[in-house]
Parts: structure tokens; C-alpha cells; sequence
């Protein structure tokens, strides 16, 4: 994408999602329902910029980890924020990479007895507000998160996933 083209897409909508798929389609949502679920994560915190999302295979999500968590297994979600741009530059604002492993979602869905498509949903929300500096580190922070996750898939239909 052009910057000029990034630029009118942002101020066109605050919000720009670009997906990206390193594996097959069958069973991943649409590139609307990762923006719609990207937007409902963000909205109200006036955040503008990309969020950039990778859907992949076994192989790449366990690479990923490994290379950068050090832990040498797939996971479902990864989140990388972007640094900020430096004071004065000016132009459209990555808020960071998504990293989904579609088997992996597929399989905990099945699991859990959720619908797929919630659980996609649950996991774009959670590694959104990874993005912008939400954790789950310490007890509390768990606590605030998962209520905020809770109260944005409720505003999506979504029944609450710790439930």
C-alpha cells in the first residue's frame, strides 16, 4: 500500500486492518470480522493506525514463538506492538502485528465447545489490547483484562469466554 493510500484509508477510518494468510482459508474468518473485531477492541481509546494480522499454519506460529517468546510450540495468538513514531514524524501509525495460528484456534474451539467464530473473535479482541498495552501478568492485570475482553464480546453478541 501507497503512503498517500494509507494516509486517505486512516483518516477515512482511524482504524486500518490488513490481513495476511501464511496457511489455508477454510474455517478463518473473513477480513471484515478481524476489522469489526480489531474496532470494537480499540474503540473509545482514539487509536489510529495499522493492525497488521497473519493467520498461519502450525509450522510458522511455532516458529514464531520460539523466535521471539522462546518457547517452541504453536500458540494461539501472538501480539507484537509497534514502537512509536518519533516526535514529529508524521503519517500513518502501525499499531502492531497479530499472529493467529489457525489450527491451533481451530482445535481450542473444538475443544472448549465454542463456536469458531467467537473464539476467533475472543482471541483478535485479546491480542488487540495486547497491542495497547493491556496484560495479564500480574493477577490484577488479568482481572482488568479479561473484564474489558468480557465486556467487548458481550458489545459483539459474544457470551463471555472465562464463563
Amino acid at each position: 500500500m501507497t503512503a498517500r493510500r494509507a494516509a486517505s484509508a486512516i483518516a477515512a477510518d482511524p482504524i486500518e486492518v490488513a490481513v495476511s494468510y501464511g496457511c489455508g482459508r477454510r474455517g478463518v474468518p473473513a477480513p471484515a470480522s478481524f476489522a469489526r473485531w480489531v474496532r470494537a477492541a480499540l474503540a473509545g481509546q482514539r487509536r489510529h493506525g495499522l493492525v497488521s494480522i497473519r493467520v498461519v499454519d502450525e509450522a510458522e506460529g511455532r516458529a514464531l514463538n520460539r523466535d521471539y517468546r522462546q518457547r517452541d510450540h504453536a500458540t494461539n495468538v501472538l501480539s507484537f506492538p509497534a514502537e512509536p513514531l518519533p516526535k514529529g514524524v508524521k503519517g500513518p501509525r502501525l499499531l502492531g502485528d497479530l499472529v493467529l495460528c489457525a489450527p491451533i484456534v481451530a482445535r481450542e474451539a473444538r475443544a472448549q465447545g465454542k463456536r469458531p467464530a467467537d473464539h476467533w473473535a475472543h482471541l483478535t479482541v485479546h491480542g488487540t489490547l495486547h497491542l495497547v498495552g493491556h496484560d495479564h501478568m500480574e493477577p490484577a492485570e488479568a482481572e482488568r483484562m479479561e473484564s474489558l475482553e468480557v465486556r467487548i464480546l458481550a458489545g459483539l453478541g459474544i457470551a463471555d469466554p472465562y464463563g
